[in-house]
């Protein structure tokens, strides 16, 4: 009986990396099959690694003025993505029709790097998504796998956080998804003729090679609201802020955003004495997840002036006050995020010299919203 082997190698999203193809997969008839799949290491900057404006490349170090310490790592998590170890693999025989619709799947669960499974001669789909990595042993998300077979939708819910956007469809603000990244590939052809297969004349085996892309299907942002001349007169945040705009849902298959807008919450930091360029600043920082940009699949869009958003993105927080008051500051970030569309950090400014103390609880300094889903902006001086 002749081996084949079908070699899969996923490299992870934009890294570039020179990995040895080791993968491996030893295919009978009917007979237990046997792959290995490798990922290279996920990285912030690596990610980040892409342009903002026609040859310029995108340096979030150099906006970034928050930091992040060891009690930023217990509360967000680490800055940038982690690398997956577990892994969720759906396969799908389409007999000898390519790029025919699902008509049943083949759930697997992956642990380490090595697969075992079974492949029948002709074409199948195999769809490839982490499992998931909770901090704080609660999943927001949701898959949605029965609708239809040809694909897996997955979304997060509404949280407790009240939300002054999308009202009244959706009166809160919506739990940030885990970190999620994906791979699918297409009428994969294991015939009997060996058409598109190697000889590995040193195993005996004949091998069929695959480059699937695993892509992030949520994206990073990094939020700060930066507070100068401050002198003790705002002592601390909230806890939580939100950011509207963003999908409630994507695509694995596509990586393609949700056409619903949602506000999506996120824990957020006050630090006190931060270097800005020489300057001794205070900062409101955080980390958000999201689904990114509605009816985008961010990570196929090569510069910022393809991004097509309908919705405008708005950040808001709640600051605390030194009389025991505080107030919601509400800045329009929608510039910011359609630029850096495949993440990055989100930066707004105050000046507390120009802003007055609140002398009643829950009153907005800036409120930048008149009505929902207008190309109106108002502008205050920072």
């Amino acid at each position: 009986m002749k081996k084949l082997l079908l070699l899969s190698t996923l490299f992870a999203l934009l890294t570039i990396v020179s990995c040895r193809r080791e993968p491996e997969l030893h295919l009978y008839d009917t007979q237990p099959n046997e792959t290995r799949l490798i990922f290279a290491e996920l990285e912030l900057d690596t990610y980040w690694d892409y342009e903002i404006e026609l040859g310029v490349k995108y340096d979030w170090r150099k906006e970034w003025y928050y930091g992040w310490d060891d009690e930023d790592r217990r509360i967000f998590g680490e800055i940038g993505y982690t690398e997956p170890n577990t892994f969720n693999i759906r396969r799908y025989f389409t007999g000898s029709t390519p790029y025919a619709p699902h008509t049943r799947v083949i759930p697997s669960t992956l642990e380490g790097r090595i697969f075992r499974g079974e492949f029948s001669y002709g074409f199948w789909d195999m769809l490839v998504y982490n499992d998931l990595k909770l901090i704080d042993g609660v999943q927001s998300l949701n898959f949605d796998e029965e609708t239809t077979l040809d694909s897996i939708t997955v979304y997060t819910n509404q949280s407790m956080a009240a939300a002054r956007y999308y009202a009244p469809k959706y009166t809160r603000a919506f739990y940030e998804p885990e970190e999620l990244f994906s791979a699918y590939e297409r009428a994969i052809d294991i015939n009997r003729s060996l058409e598109g297969f190697d000889y590995d004349a040193e195993r005996n085996v004949y091998v069929k090679r695959l480059n699937m892309i695993l892509r992030p299907i949520t994206y990073i942002y990094l939020t700060q609201v930066i507070v100068h001349h401050n002198h003790g007169r705002i002592v601390g945040v909230e806890g939580s802020g939100n950011v509207s705009g963003f999908a409630r849902s994507s695509v694995l298959n596509s990586g393609r955003g949700g056409d619903d807008p949602i506000v999506v919450n996120h824990r957020t930091r006050w630090k006190t004495g931060c270097d800005m360029n020489g300057e001794n600043v205070d900062i409101a920082g955080g980390r958000l997840l999201t689904f990114g940009i509605c009816e985008h699949s961010c990570n196929f869009i090569k510069n910022w002036r393809e991004v097509k958003d309908k919705h405008r993105h708005y950040m808001d927080l709640n600051l605390l006050f030194n009389n025991g008051m505080d107030s919601t500051f509400v800045f329009d970030v929608t510039d910011q995020v359609r630029k850096r569309f495949k993440g990055g950090v989100l930066t707004v400014e105050i000046d507390m010299d120009t802003v007055s103390i609140p002398s009643r609880k829950g009153g907005s300094a800036f409120d930048a919203i008149v009505k929902d889903f207008e190309e109106e902006t108002h502008e205050f001086d920072l």
